[in-house]
């Protein structure tokens, strides 16, 4: 069972092809993923039947002559908003390497991919969400029912590599709760519903389900035995529970069913992330087409080459969450790739609903300050762009 996609397009030689297959699978390996139970790795014509809803990008080894089956895969690729790196020997013969199609991507030059193209796996995993800094997981349940259950899976999770946010871990004292909560939810890919009986006779739990579905985040819901749960048609995943998998009332777990819960939430979380991207990348692109700008390649750190009405180029790159210093750095590390006279300029497109109000002050004044990046409202990307300032 495979939840994340890799791509390998175009004409790969077999050593560069088995150095980059070795590299994922050390890279995923202490997420108790490996090739081919976890992540698949697929050839031109295995991308154009693969699962859409999984977590995908893809390399493109240049070089002609180009295949047929890798020319039709860019094509349903880059119109599907799906990253795609061009990998080729030398970047100042670039654009006769590839495809017409990825002429305007950011490429990666073989001799910076890695002795054993460690860079271009790491750059292809980050993509798919596969680094352990990315990997956020919210456990929403009631203590006064589902505690030890609640503690085992916040181990469990994180010994996979998770970032997990359990409130009697994660919010400190002097902290506002509730707002640390809503911006803590707003930055992980699944929720893990403990639904017990009395789940929905509070009120912040059932705010927190309706919450993270309307932020498109995966839920799991692990029913209680014996309890018919509510609203059961809006969970994306039910794992029902009989009086054998727990150990005691509020928990813990047996191991076969912690098992099943981790991997089930790998799964949902590569599906999350497929539609939380496309759902800001499709934004994005409907906003720039709006003013008569276009899209013109997806590659490297998810990024959208944007060309405006009036020419100006910029380099959007959608940030799934909370962003953060990392997501300005990554945004401003592909000025290194290009000549920087005439590099896009980098934007971090980011949707601000349920942030921390003191974070999103935080990052208005970022905005304002910050020369080397600038941000953008996903929400207000046609208004924004329209009058997009030089």
């Amino acid at each position: 069972m495979s939840f994340y996609q890799i791509g390998i397009l175009g004409s790969p030689q077999a050593a560069h092809q088995a150095a980059l297959r070795q590299s994922i699978q050390e890279m995923i390996h202490p997420f108790g993923l490996s090739i081919g139970d976890g992540l698949d790795v697929l050839d031109p014509a295995a991308c154009l039947t693969r699962e859409p809803k999984a977590a995908f990008s893809a390399v493109f080894f240049g070089g002609p002559p180009f295949d047929q089956d890798s020319l039709q895969a860019l094509t349903t690729l880059v119109h599907g908003n799906h990253p795609v790196i061009p990998l080729v020997e030398d970047l100042r013969t670039f654009s006769s390497n590839v495809p017409s199609i990825l002429r305007s991507a950011n490429g990666m030059a073989l001799a910076t991919a890695g002795t054993n193209l460690e860079a271009l796996a790491a750059a292809l995993l980050e993509c798919v969400g596969l680094l352990r800094r990315q990997r956020r997981v919210f456990i929403s349940y009631r203590r006064i029912e589902s505690a030890n259950a609640a503690l085992q899976l916040h181990d469990a999770l994180g010994s996979r590599g998770f970032d997990v946010f359990l409130d009697t871990y994660d919010v400190r004292p002097a902290d506002d709760f509730q707002a640390i909560v809503w911006h803590r939810l707003c930055d992980s890919d699944v929720m893990v519903m403990l639904d017990t009986p009395g789940y929905f006779g509070s009120r912040w739990t059932a705010a927190e389900i309706g919450r993270a579905l309307a932020k498109k985040i995966a839920v799991l819901g692990v029913v209680w035995p014996d309890h018919q749960p509510e609203r059961v048609s809006q969970l994306r995943e039910p794992i029902f529970l009989q009086n054998a998998d727990l150990q005691g009332r509020d928990g813990p777990l047996t191991a076969p069913v912690v098992e099943r819960i981790l991997s089930t939430v790998e799964r949902l979380r590569s599906r999350s992330l497929a539609i939380r991207h496309a759902a800001i990348a499709g934004a994005l692109r409907s906003a720039t087409e709006e003013i008569g700008g276009s899209v013109v390649a997806i590659g490297a750190h998810r990024g959208m080459k944007i060309i405006l009405a009036d020419g100006r180029i910029l380099c959007a790159f959608p940030a799934v969450g909370v962003p953060t210093a990392e997501h300005f750095h990554e945004a401003a590390e592909h000025l290194k790739l290009v000549d920087h006279a005439t590099a896009p300029a980098p934007v971090l497109v980011y949707d601000h609903v349920g942030l921390h109000q003191r974070w999103q002050r935080h990052l208005d004044w970022l905005h304002e300050n910050l020369h080397v990046v600038k941000m953008l409202q996903i929400t207000q990307a046609a208004w924004q762009l329209a009058d997009w300032p030089t």
